[in-house]
């Protein structure tokens, strides 16, 4: 079956379908991944994305269960040079064109991925809209047209009720903007006592999680279209430790007072340089994201930029002056992606037993009476 792909600027792509017989439209992007695939489509980030591979050859080794980062993909579509039906692995279930056509999500193949790649990066993403039907060209370009990228991606791919993950050591509130799962399962390996939150739980629910550290996680879209986010992190900036991932990095520093703005084509792949300003070591990290934190806006706010991209030097880590907070742009969960960044865990665990250390608790005890002696007299009155 035949299957186009229009973009917002006229160009149209002709190529075979192998998806869902489905219409969608969102924002066109690639990704430089060589494997990973799945991972990709089930990345919560891609949430209302068009996603491009730019290696040729994508589909050969199907799909896993023990691969997803999440229950289901969020992708509007998925673009190959050269899709293959069938696949070639002893771990594969089905094949990725069984996965797309599950979820109702379009994927058209035999297309130049390199003409494309070159136009994105060129100019800039841009909407585009994917279908298998016979609408005449005039009638998608007008739809296209007309149509508003959405903005409440976090809402979509975000919990909607709390759940954990239980473990015996330290409790971290982990806070889906649209999280993977590679987060939980790094968090869980070192036998953390997980709790999941909903993107717009209030600073004081959190507090009556009583957790010794929050994460932000990863997520979809502007970091600007989840305010109520940067009033709870400005709000517990101070009272317990905070490592954000890149959707949370963003907004970690939106909340101490910096900026963010749009990339012309984002970061998307598994080979991103990364550089650690304090030993100059370079770190090769898993990426997915189209905004970036503005430097100049660092200047006048408590944060200092602690990693860059090697390759556009856009800020990659940030870290809190007084507090103990930090985050990366990049993803050390990576997943798919090396793991050479996965040390992060470790020193914001390391950064909970420092800060409780130096900021002892009152005994729960101690605490329950106080809170008793206060009803009492009240109750006196």
């Amino acid at each position: 079956m035949q299957a186009r792909l229009l973009l917002e600027d006229g160009t149209l792509f002709t190529g075979l379908s192998f998806g869902a017989e489905a219409q969608m439209m969102g924002e066109v992007v690639f990704n430089t991944g060589i494997t990973g695939y799945q991972e990709v489509l089930s990345d919560p980030s891609y949430c209302g994305q068009i996603v491009t591979m730019t290696y040729p050859l994508i589909g050969n080794y199907g799909i896993t269960r023990d691969d997803f980062e999440a229950i289901r993909p969020h992708i509007h579509g998925f673009v190959v040079r050269r899709h293959e039906p069938v696949p070639s692995n002893w771990r594969a279930q089905y094949s990725l064109g069984q996965l797309l056509k599950e979820y109702g999500i379009p994927g058209i193949s035999d297309i130049d991925t390199r003409m494309l790649t070159r136009k994105l990066r060129h100019y800039g993403t841009m909407k585009g809209l994917i279908t298998t039907g016979n609408e005449r060209i005039e009638e998608l370009a007008e739809r296209l047209n007309s149509t508003s990228l959405m903005t409440d991606q976090v809402a979509r791919t975000s919990t909607k009720h709390v759940f954990s993950s239980p473990g015996n050591r330290e409790r971290i509130v982990l806070v889906d903007f649209g999280a993977k799962s590679g987060i939980l399962r790094e968090l869980t390996q070192r036998g953390c006592d997980v709790v999941v939150v909903p993107h717009d739980t209030t600073a004081d629910e959190i507090r009556r999680l009583a957790p010794d550290g929050i994460q932000l996680s990863n997520g979809p879209g502007d970091p600007k279209d989840v305010p109520h986010a940067v009033k709870m992190i400005s709000e517990l900036l101070g009272e317990y430790p905070i490592f954000g991932i890149c959707l949370g990095h963003q907004l970690f520093a939106l909340a101490c007072g910096a900026d963010t703005t749009k990339l012309k084509f984002g970061h998307r792949g598994g080979n991103h340089p990364v550089k650690e300003l304090a030993t100059n070591r370079c770190y090769i990290t898993s990426q997915n994201h189209g905004y970036t934190v503005l430097e100049s806006s660092i200047a006048g706010t408590p944060l200092t930029v602690t990693h860059i991209n090697n390759n556009d030097k856009t800020i990659e880590g940030l870290k809190h002056n007084t507090y103990p907070a930090f985050s990366v742009q990049y993803h050390p969960e990576a997943a798919p992606g090396p793991f050479d960044s996965s040390y992060l865990f470790d020193e914001f665990l390391e950064m909970i037993r420092t800060h409780k250390k130096n900021n002892p608790q009152k005994p729960r005890q101690a605490v329950l009476s106080e809170t008793l002696k206060g009803e009492l007299q009240y109750a006196q009155k």
